[in-house]
């Protein structure tokens, strides 16, 4: 990050926090008038330093019990299979993560679920049957201690 100052960096921080933050506040927050933090922040928009805005939801709210981090392994690993396996994780929408990984598994998925049983049928109905996939195990989050919160802004 050596084209973002001190500022730059106390803006991102602020949206990380709230990311509806009114400009008039975020200014205040960091040090400038409403003006040069609007142009800043515009800045950090095209430059891809912030890529969306987005509310952070209550799984339990919504009725998601069930936490699952997955390794998925492939017996044969081709290209193709695999290029199809990442296309169809992506309409999956209870999928929230997807990784291609290095070590004894080829993906690491984190998974949302009603209950147990509603976990169990997606595992059977859904995951399993997925291009490539001859193993899956599930780790099943017992309690979250730190949820995401953001990336560390030095």
């Amino acid at each position: 990050m050596p084209d973002l100052d001190k500022t730059d960096r106390a803006i991102l921080a602020a949206l990380q926090r709230d990311g509806r933050v009114p400009i008039a506040r975020l200014a205040d927050a960091v040090g400038l008038s409403e003006t040069p933090c609007a142009r800043r922040l515009k800045r950090l928009e095209s430059e891809g330093y912030i890529e969306r805005y987005r509310a952070q939801l209550s799984r339990k709210a919504l009725g998601f019990g069930v936490v699952a981090f997955v390794l998925v392994r492939f017996a044969v690993h081709d290209r193709a299979v695999a290029d199809r396996f990442e296309r169809e994780i992506l309409a999956i929408e209870r999928i929230l993560s997807c990784h291609n990984v290095s070590g004894t598994a080829d993906y690491l998925l984190q998974i949302v679920a009603n209950d147990l049983e509603d976990y169990g049928t997606f595992l059977r109905e859904t995951l399993r049957i997925l291009p490539g996939v001859t193993s899956v195990e599930s780790v099943l989050s017992l309690r979250e201690v730190k949820r995401d919160s953001g990336l560390p802004i030095p």
